[in-house]
């Protein structure tokens, strides 16, 4: 029999109480506030392209080594990061995260060449890797049977921090230096760090003091978890999401300035609308995903980008803008489907060191797309990149049916 409106907003109030019953809530919340933080942070640098062009004399192909070299340093971070959470338990690693990223995004605006820029970058973005699997392990334990939902709302505290911050930034950088649009962020990591250390609980003893680390008896159980065809295909698909997100937040601000002659506080308003939807449409994934599974729920994210990308090389207003913006912002619910397929389908003795290392593998091959982006760019293939960002995005879509239902 079918529900009305009434009953599923009673749902959908019974649902929200059960995720904050038992304490949970407040955890979740600090949880969630570093998330908004870490990913919030690492889009500003889109936005401060042009200030980083500018005050660096760099071009397009350098531009998108130096975004590069931050999602490949968050890559490879993502594998300690799972080995951290196994070991020390999540309090520790989560606050450990949120204190090196104030540190190193200090480096970031005093930087005086950009030899120092980079390396400060990659600092920046091994520190908040650390975060990125502690954030998930944690929910597990906690949600059991709400673990999409759960998961459902620290991505949109993700996609709240960079529709957020980075017109912050902009605005900023815009009235004082552009070393303030980066530099505001450091005491509020700080703080984050705080809160985290005092509310996150510790891991019970039957599942850190004993851990034996990581062994050849690890090895070979990742080994065996490796070959299954719900970890094969849902981390295919994750690799071709990564690919055309990082790509696309990469340079959609500057594609906006420099090919649609926006302004750059227009261009960053409609980079944060971008992520203001996922917002929205992150939960609503991760609930279709605890609904309908992942097939439906993937094909369902996957199906906007690949419209809207090949629309976009064809907008000229303003509104079409918005319009195809709104298409590509269904990607943003891409990663809250398929990480929570990858998290079920391994054991939770190595689940962290498990999805580090599957993390690690997709982020360090999706870091590629910017410096590829930026150099395809140079040459003035800025929208025939786009065309092929979709032809990746249906691939999702492909994949998604090769993936077991739970």
């Amino acid at each position: 029999m079918e529900t009305t409106p009434s009953e599923r907003l009673s749902a959908a109030k019974s649902g929200a109480v059960d995720l904050w019953s038992g304490g949970r809530g407040k955890v979740l919340t600090a949880v969630a506030g570093g998330w908004f933080l870490s990913i919030g942070v690492r889009m500003i640098y889109p936005v401060m392209l042009p200030y980083l062009r500018s005050a660096y004399g760099i071009d397009l192909t350098t531009a998108g080594l130096l975004l590069t070299t931050l999602f490949l340093a968050y890559a490879l971070g993502q594998f300690p990061g799972g080995i951290l959470a196994d070991r020390f338990g999540e309090r520790v690693t989560l606050s450990a995260s949120a204190v090196i990223s104030a540190i190193t995004l200090t480096l970031v605006v005093t930087a005086r060449s950009s030899t120092v820029l980079f390396a400060a970058t990659a600092l920046f973005g091994f520190g908040t890797a650390l975060y990125a699997v502690g954030r998930y392990t944690v929910l597990p334990r906690l949600y059991s049977d709400r673990l999409g939902a759960a998961n459902g709302v620290t991505a949109a505290s993700q996609d709240a921090g960079q529709s957020v911050l980075p017109p912050i930034a902009s605005v900023i950088a815009a009235i004082t230096l552009w070393q303030y649009g980066f530099g505001f962020a450091v005491p509020l990591f700080l703080l984050s760090a705080v809160a985290l250390w005092m509310i996150v609980p510790t891991r019970p003893p039957d599942s850190s003091d004993e851990d034996e680390g990581f062994g050849v008896d690890t090895l070979r159980t990742l080994g065996t978890e490796f070959r299954k065809p719900s970890v094969v295909y849902a981390t295919a698909v994750l690799v071709l999401g990564l690919l055309v997100w990082q790509a696309f937040t990469s340079f959609y601000p500057t594609y906006l300035v420099d090919e649609k002659e926006l302004s750059t506080t227009v261009a960053s308003l409609l980079f944060g609308a971008f992520f203001a939807l996922g917002i929205l449409i992150k939960p609503l994934a991760g609930a279709a995903y605890d609904r309908f599974g992942i097939r439906r729920s993937l094909t369902i994210v996957a199906t906007g980008p690949t419209i809207g990308l090949v629309a976009l090389p064809f907008a000229s207003s303003l509104w079409s803008l918005v319009v195809v913006t709104a298409l590509v912002s269904t990607l943003l619910g891409f990663a809250t489907v398929v990480e929570p397929s990858l998290l079920r389908s391994l054991p939770e003795d190595v689940r962290g060191t498990g999805f580090g290392v599957l993390r690690s593998v997709a982020f360090t091959i999706g870091a590629t797309s910017p410096a590829l982006f930026g150099a395809a760019a140079d040459f003035g293939y800025f929208d025939e990149v786009f065309v092929l960002l979709a032809l990746l995005a249906s691939g999702m879509i492909v994949l998604a049916f090769r993936i077991p239902e739970r």
